[in-house]
């Protein structure tokens, strides 16, 4: 088990949940995402700003392929951040995180593409996009992401 988000299971908000993660975790890394997405509407349409995008976008997959506690943010949230913090109160399921970054993938995508095809407008409103869902989580904990998901399994089983 990582020590990066991870805590005794006797404190999982998901007790059957293996590999539960520290919900601050992923808050850390909407931040850092945060500022990532400004500097790309700052410099859209622009070499700087699609190459950050493409960056974000490899990020997102990263996050959404191996998992959440996989990823350079989670490396930097394991080694500097979380030594200096108190234990959890409860560990989360990673699932819903590991979706959201799916979902942070396909918005950056389509801006990708769209700064790519000239059509800075659409690439803008699509970061944009994710500066909202990128910003709920990192001030309020709340992540849009994983509540579609949560919605999802909801309707699905």
């Amino acid at each position: 088990m990582s020590t990066q988000q991870t805590a005794g299971p006797a404190t999982s908000a998901h007790p059957g949940v293996e590999g539960g993660i520290d919900p601050r975790g992923p808050q850390f890394n909407a931040a850092v995402t945060v500022v990532v997405l400004v500097v790309i509407l700052a410099t859209a349409g622009g070499v700087v700003g699609t190459v950050l995008t493409a960056v974000q976008t490899a990020l997102f997959v990263w996050g959404a392929a191996a998992g959440v506690t996989k990823t350079p943010h989670a490396e930097v949230f394991r080694s500097l951040v979380r030594p200096r913090l108190s234990s959890p109160d409860h560990l989360e399921d990673p699932a819903p995180p590991r979706f959201a970054q799916a979902v942070g993938a396909v918005f950056t995508g389509v801006a990708l593409l769209a700064f790519l095809a000239g059509a800075t407008t659409v690439g803008e409103i699509a970061i944009g996009l994710a500066l909202v869902a990128a910003t709920l989580n990192a001030v309020f904990r709340f992540c849009l992401g994983c509540e579609i998901y949560l919605l999802i399994k909801r309707f699905t089983h």
